[in-house]
């Protein structure tokens, strides 16, 4: 968990520093709120209880390729 958390963090620096942060002491859900996209880490069992894609079912899906184009 850390080590993903980690790598989104310094992959988006210094250009986008999270301007808020939930959950990276507990390591259970973290959440990263770079304001236009939030980052959901979950280790399984969390993932499974909150179960966000049954409540964002309704949501738009938007794929992002390798390429960095979008779907």
């Amino acid at each position: 968990m850390k080590a993903i958390v980690d790598y989104v963090i310094e992959e988006l620096e210094p250009e986008n520093t999270p301007w808020h942060t939930e959950g990276y002491d507990e390591l259970r859900w973290v959440l990263l709120d770079f304001v236009d996209i939030v980052v959901h880490v979950f280790q399984r069992q969390a993932r499974e209880y909150y179960d966000l894609e049954r409540l964002w079912a309704d949501a738009e899906v938007e794929k992002i390729l390798e390429d960095d184009s979008v779907e």
